[in-house]
């Protein structure tokens, strides 16, 4: 065990002089830590939730009014990404709707898409 005066916080290890379960000197060298040792999850996660933001704007942009059909040309070319979304909706009619958020879609024909904004009783 860790005498009081071989402590030392954990970022700078500046020695620490607090209670004795203390690991870092100030918040900003637990931040910083912290920071650092969840950055490669903060990224991953920055990187897919700009892409769902990207393809809620491209949804949002299409269908303004709240339904719309488009051709699967149309989201290609604004770069949606069929990968990603929120959420997915299967009605009693057995029709699979994807959402970003609140703006859903759905394959309907020939290469075309239903785009809706999400209904209250959508959950």
């Amino acid at each position: 065990m860790k005498s009081q005066k071989n402590r030392k916080c954990l970022e700078c290890e500046e020695q620490l002089l607090g209670r004795k379960d203390q690991k870092f000197c100030a918040d900003y060298c637990r931040n910083t830590y912290n920071n650092r040792l969840n950055e490669d999850v903060n990224s991953t996660v920055r990187k897919i939730n700009s892409i769902l933001r990207k393809n809620r704007r491209i949804l949002a942009k299409l269908n303004p009014n709240g339904k719309k059909t488009v051709h699967l040309i149309q989201l290609a070319e604004l770069g949606f990404n069929f990968h990603y979304y929120t959420n997915s909706y299967s009605t009693k009619k057995g029709h699979q709707y994807f959402f970003c958020y609140d703006m859903g879609y759905r394959s309907v024909e020939n290469q075309e898409f239903l785009l809706v904004h999400k209904q209250e009783y959508v959950s």
